[in-house]
C-alpha cells in the first residue's frame, strides 16, 4: 500500500513539473510595445493631480532632424492614444495627412481610477454626486495650456502652427468646451460623440453665450455621433450640430457625421479616422482620389 501511494505521489510530481515550467516560460514572454512611443510622468501639481503624457513619434522623427511636426493632443490617453497611433500610419501612407506627433493625456500611478479621474477633469459643469467630483475642466484646460503644451514644444520638434485637440464622450465635451473657452489655443478639433447632454445641456447654453458675445471661431471642427446611440444622448448632439450650421461662424470649417450602425464606443475609430482626415485636409500631401502609377 505504501509503495502504491509513493508511486502515485512521484507520478504527480513528474506530471506537474512540465506544467509549471510551461507557465514560467509563458510569464517570461515579452509584452507588445507601441513603436516610437514614450511616456512622460509629471510631478504631482498643487492640487495633487499627477499626469502622464503618452507621446507617439512619427517614423521620420529619428532620421530627419530638421523636420517639425503638427501635434494631435487627445484626452483619455490611456484609451485613445492607441487608437490614434494605430490609424496614423494608414493616413500617412494614403497621403490623407502629414506625419504628426500624438500626445495622449492621462494619469500616472498604480491602478488609477480612470472613470472618476476623467469625470473630475473633463467636465466644465458639476453633475452627479458628490458635486465637487466633477466640473474642473477650466483647471484642466489651464494645465494643458501652461504645462503640457510648453513641455511638448520644448522637448519635441513641434509645429505650433498646427495643433489639434480631440476627445470622445466626456473628452468630446471637453474638446468643444476648450474651443469655446480658448479658441486660439488649438487650430483644429475632433469632437467624437461629445457628451453634450451632461449638466442638462449646459454646453448648449455656453455656446449660446459665446455666440452672443460676438466672438469668432477659426480653424476646423469635426463632430460625430453613433447612429445606434441612445436617443437621449444623440438629441443634444444634433442640437449642437445645428449651432455650427453655415453662417453662425463663417471662419470655422465644419463637418458633422453620424457613424451609421455604431454605438458609443464602436464609432470612435471611424470618427477619429475621418476627423483626422478632415482637420489635416489643408496639409494633406495629396488631394482627391488615388491615381494609378
Amino acid at each position: 500500500m505504501m509503495k502504491t501511494l509513493c508511486a502515485g505521489f512521484l507520478a504527480s510530481l513528474i506530471v506537474a513539473v512540465p506544467a509549471l515550467s510551461a507557465e514560467k516560460k509563458k510569464a517570461e514572454l515579452p509584452g507588445y510595445v507601441i513603436p516610437r512611443s514614450e511616456v512622460r510622468t509629471l510631478p504631482a501639481n498643487a492640487a495633487g493631480r499627477q499626469y502622464a503624457l503618452f507621446v507617439g513619434l512619427p517614423a521620420s522623427y529619428a532620421t530627419d532632424s530638421n523636420k517639425r511636426y503638427p501635434v494631435v493632443y487627445v484626452t483619455d490617453g490611456y484609451w485613445d492614444f492607441q487608437k490614434i497611433t494605430a490609424i496614423h500610419g494608414p493616413l500617412v501612407y494614403d497621403k490623407y495627412a502629414p506625419e504628426f506627433i500624438t500626445v495622449g493625456m492621462g494619469y500616472a500611478g498604480e491602478n488609477p481610477d480612470f472613470n472618476n479621474l476623467r469625470r473630475w477633469e473633463l467636465t466644465p459643469v458639476s453633475f452627479g454626486t458628490p458635486a465637487d467630483a466633477s466640473g474642473h475642466a477650466k483647471d484642466y484646460l489651464d494645465t494643458i495650456e501652461k504645462v503640457f503644451i510648453p513641455l511638448i514644444d520644448k522637448e519635441y520638434r513641434t509645429d505650433p502652427k498646427m495643433r489639434v485637440l480631440g476627445g470622445a464622450s466626456l473628452g468630446g465635451m471637453f474638446t468643444l468646451y476648450s474651443m469655446l473657452t480658448k479658441p486660439d489655443l488649438f487650430n483644429a478639433y475632433i469632437a467624437v460623440t461629445p457628451a453634450v447632454a451632461v449638466g442638462d445641456g449646459w454646453l448648449l447654453k455656453y455656446e449660446e453665450e459665446f455666440a452672443k458675445s460676438g466672438k469668432t471661431l477659426n480653424g476646423r471642427l469635426y463632430m460625430t455621433v453613433g447612429g445606434n446611440e441612445a436617443t437621449s444622448f444623440v438629441a443634444p448632439i444634433l442640437r449642437m450640430n445645428q449651432r455650427f450650421a453655415p453662417g453662425r461662424y463663417p471662419k470655422l470649417a465644419y463637418e458633422f457625421r453620424i457613424i451609421d450602425g455604431e454605438r458609443h464606443a464602436g464609432n470612435q475609430i471611424e470618427s477619429y479616422t475621418r476627423g483626422l482626415r478632415f482637420v489635416f485636409a489643408p496639409l494633406a500631401p495629396e488631394q482627391g482620389p488615388s491615381i494609378d502609377r
